[in-house]
C-alpha cells in the first residue's frame, strides 16, 4: 500500500539561527568601525598633509560610514539589505587601498608609523564574509592586507622590502584568527538551519502519518459495518436490489482500500465530526468530545486537507497533555461549527507552563500543532497556558 507524502511534511528552508549570526556579526563589525575611527582619528589627521587635499575627507566618510550600515541595518526584518551593505563596506576598503598610491604625496613615515588603513583589513574582511561565500571572504582578506603592507613599504622611510613578505604573512594569519571564526560560526548557523529543517521535516511527515492512520483506522470500521451489513442483508432474504446495491458500495470501498488511494474529496460536516471524534479517542479516549453549533448555516463540506490537519494537531493536543498535565488532570474537546469553518479547543486543568520557556528542539508544539496548522491556508493555532492554570490549544480553520 503506497501514500503520497503530505505536502505539509515537505521541508521550507529555514535560516533563523544564520540570521541571528549575521546580524551579531554585523553590530560586531560596525562597533569595530566606530572603534578605529576614534583610535585612530589622531595618525589620520597627522597623515592627511602627506596627501591630496581630496583624499582623507573623502575616504574617511566613504569607509567608515559604509562600515557603520550593516550594524545599522541589522535592525531591519531583511538581513539583504544589511548583506549589500557589508559587501560595499568590504569593496570601498580594497578601493580606498587602490587609491592610496595616486594621493600620496610624502614625505615619509617614520619607520615605526604607518599608514592607517593597514590597522584594520581583518574588519573589512569580517564585512566580507557577511556578504560573500568564504572563499571570497578570505581572498579579500589576503588581497587587503597585501595591500596596505606595500603602501606601509613604500610610505615609510628606510623599510626594507625584504620584510615585505614575513609582513604580509603575519597580518593575514592575525586577521584570520577573526575571519576563520566568523566563517566557521556562519557554518554552525547554516548547519544547525539545515538540521532544524530536516528534524522539522521529519515530525511533520510523523504528524501526517498519524493523521493518515486515523482516517484509516475509521475507513477499516466503516468498511467492517458494510460488510456485516452486506452478509446480513444477503442471509435474511433481503430484496435482491438492495443486497446488489450494497455489495456495490462495499467492493467499492475495498477497492480503494486495496489500491491504497486516498482521494482529496472534501469532508462532510458530518464526517469531519466522525473522523475528529474518531482522532481524539485515539489519542485519549476519556476525554469529552462536544460540539457546539453557532447560529450561522455551517459550511455543507470541509477541505479534506484541513480537517486531517485539524485531527493531526488535536491529537498531538491531547497527547502533550497526556504526558505533560498533572496525572489527575481532565481533558476536554471542544468543537464549534461556525458559519465559515470550525475551531477547536483542548483543555485541560493540569499543571500549565510558560510559553515562552518551551525549548526549540520540542516540536510537539512548534511542528505537529503549530506549524501544521498555519501550513494549511485558512489554518491557525495557538496555545495559551501559564504554571498552575491549565493550558488550552486553540485550533481553527476559516475558508478562504
Amino acid at each position: 500500500m503506497t501514500h503520497q507524502v503530505s505536502p505539509l511534511a515537505q521541508p521550507v528552508a529555514r535560516t533563523e539561527d544564520t540570521d541571528r549570526i549575521l546580524r551579531m556579526f554585523a553590530r560586531f563589525t560596525s562597533v569595530g568601525y566606530l572603534a578605529y575611527l576614534v583610535i585612530l582619528w589622531p595618525s589620520i589627521t597627522e597623515l592627511a598633509p602627506r596627501m591630496d587635499p581630496w583624499w582623507t575627507p573623502t575616504i574617511v566618510v566613504v569607509v567608515f560610514g559604509c562600515g557603520l550600515l550593516p550594524g545599522a541595518l541589522s535592525f531591519h526584518t531583511d538581513t539583504q539589505a544589511m548583506r549589500t551593505s557589508a559587501a560595499v563596506a568590504a569593496t570601498v576598503f580594497l578601493v580606498a587601498v587602490a587609491s592610496w598610491p595616486a594621493a600620496w604625496n610624502g614625505p615619509d613615515l617614520p619607520t615605526s608609523d604607518g599608514v592607517w588603513l593597514a590597522a584594520f583589513p581583518g574588519l573589512a574582511s569580517l564585512a566580507a564574509v557577511l556578504a560573500w561565500p568564504i572563499p571570497a571572504a578570505f581572498v579579500h582578506l589576503v588581497i587587503g592586507c597585501t595591500g596596505v603592507q606595500t603602501i606601509n613599504l613604500v610610505a615609510r622611510d628606510g623599510a626594507q622590502a625584504a620584510m615585505l613578505i614575513p609582513e604580509i604573512a603575519f597580518a593575514i594569519m592575525f586577521c584570520t584568527l577573526f575571519v576563520g571564526g566568523a566563517a566557521m560560526a556562519l557554518r554552525t548557523g547554516r548547519l544547525l538551519d539545515a538540521t532544524t529543517d530536516e528534524t522539522y521535516a521529519a515530525a511533520a511527515d510523523a504528524a501526517a502519518q498519524r493523521a493518515r492512520i486515523v482516517e484509516r483506522e475509521r475507513f477499516d470500521a466503516l468498511i467492517h459495518d458494510n460488510v456485516l451489513s452486506t452478509l446480513l442483508a444477503a442471509s435474511h432474504g433481503q430484496p435482491h436490489s438492495q443486497v446488489g446495491r450494497l455489495s456495490e458500495t462495499t467492493l467499492a470501498e475495498l477497492d480503494n482500500l486495496r489500491t491504497g488511494s486516498e482521494p482529496g474529496q472534501p469532508f462532510s460536516l458530518a464526517d469531519a465530526l466522525v473522523h475528529l471524534r474518531t482522532a481524539a479517542a485515539d489519542a485519549d479516549d476519556q476525554a469529552p468530545f462536544d460540539v457546539i453549533h453557532a447560529d450561522a448555516a455551517p459550511l455543507p463540506f470541509l477541505s479534506a486537507e484541513c480537517v486531517r490537519a485539524l485531527g493531526s494537531a488535536l491529537s498531538e493536543a491531547l497527547r502533550n497533555s497526556r504526558l505533560h498535565a498533572a496525572p489527575d488532570a481532565l481533558r476536554t474537546v471542544t468543537a464549534t461549527v461556525t458559519g465559515s469553518g470550525i475551531r477547536i479547543e483542548v483543555a485541560d486543568n493540569g499543571s500549565g507552563f510558560e510559553t515562552s520557556s518551551v525549548a526549540p528542539h520540542r516540536l510537539g508544539i512548534a511542528v505537529s500543532i503549530l506549524g501544521r496548522m498555519r501550513a494549511i491556508p485558512g489554518g491557525s493555532a495557538h496555545v495559551d497556558s501559564h504554571l498552575g492554570v491549565g493550558t488550552t490549544v486553540h485550533l481553527g480553520w476559516e475558508s478562504e
